[in-house]
């Protein structure tokens, strides 16, 4: 075999592995549904982030629904809206723990110019997921989503100890 042959086949292998690798991590995210379209909106849902609990506390949803969140927190802390299954939120509390452990995540503030510095080293603290919203006390912001399975679905809060103390409401998909 030639070494030009060689370096052919080393490149299609990384080719490769990186292909499987985003289908890989793409996966968990379509269990839970995929961001959805303003235009294909038929439900607004308000949610209101108080300092250790969510209004409501039960969120109705169809499989196949496209539903606005629009979500405020009043509190006087940083809180997430996330939806995810249970597993998912566990595996994301520790990337909240590691923003907390940076300063970019502040009881009640968000250092967003670090989150930017950090972003570039570690794109996670960006904290840019379609399925979740980061807010500072008195913020508000939309999250749209449509719910494409049947999986058990959370709205949580994973700002270190936030979920724990209660700040989950469920979702049921009908």
């Amino acid at each position: 075999m030639t070494l030009s042959r060689i370096i052919k086949n080393f490149v299609l292998i990384i080719i490769s592995l990186f292909f499987l690798q985003s289908q890989l991590l793409s996966a968990p995210m379509k269990i839970i549904g995929i961001k959805g379209k303003a235009s294909d909106v038929s439900k607004t849902i308000k949610v209101d982030m108080y300092d250790n609990y969510y209004k409501p506390k039960i969120i109705n949803v169809k499989k196949g629904e496209t539903v606005r969140f629009v979500v405020e927190n009043k509190g006087v802390l940083v809180h997430e809206f996330n939806i995810a299954t249970m597993m998912m939120h566990k595996k994301h509390g520790p990337e909240m723990l590691d923003m907390m452990k940076m300063g970019i995540l502040l009881p009640n503030k968000i250092n967003k110019e670090k989150m930017k510095q950090m972003a570039k080293i570690n794109p996670k603290m960006a904290h840019s997921h379609s399925n979740s919203v980061l807010l500072e006390p008195k913020q508000k912001a939309e999250l749209i989503w449509k719910f494409t399975s049947n999986a058990e679905l959370f709205g949580g809060c994973n700002v270190p100890g936030h979920l724990e103390a209660g700040m989950i409401s469920k979702i049921n998909i009908n």
